[in-house]
């Protein structure tokens, strides 16, 4: 009973953000295939970062920082699928940014480049 009710919770929550674009037929797609892609890419995901962290604690008693790059490697990056990510909007990192600061990927095909102001100026202000 237990088991219906969890499948039945987790479909029903799958469903819902289907049902709020059943208004174009490839947000309707995309949905599905956000919802697919997420039940096949999360365990393979989960087992790459338990492996990663096995491996990152044999590490880690050898050399602390690099122990580190290989947790955050192994279990950082994309857990979901979105819709945007089917589409092509969002990139999906699979391996996660080894930074120890937690600066976003810059060097990602997919990602636009990032645009600094020159040394010289500042950028404006958001504040009025």
């Amino acid at each position: 009973m237990k088991r219906t009710m969890t499948i039945a919770l987790a479909v029903a929550l799958l469903g819902l953000p289907m049902v709020a674009r059943a208004d174009d037929g490839q947000a309707v797609a995309r949905g599905a295939g956000s919802a697919f892609g997420t039940l096949v890419y999360t365990p393979v995901k989960t087992s790459f970062c338990i492996l990663g962290a096995i491996g990152g604690g044999f590490t880690y008693m050898v050399d602390s920082k690099t122990g580190a790059k290989v947790a955050r490697g192994a279990c950082g990056g994309t857990w979901v699928i979105t819709p945007s990510a089917v589409g092509g909007n969002e990139p999906v990192h699979f391996v996660g940014n080894t930074a120890p600061n937690g600066d976003q990927r810059s060097n990602v095909a997919s990602a636009p480049p990032t645009r600094y102001a020159p040394s010289n100026q500042t950028a404006p202000s958001t504040q009025k």
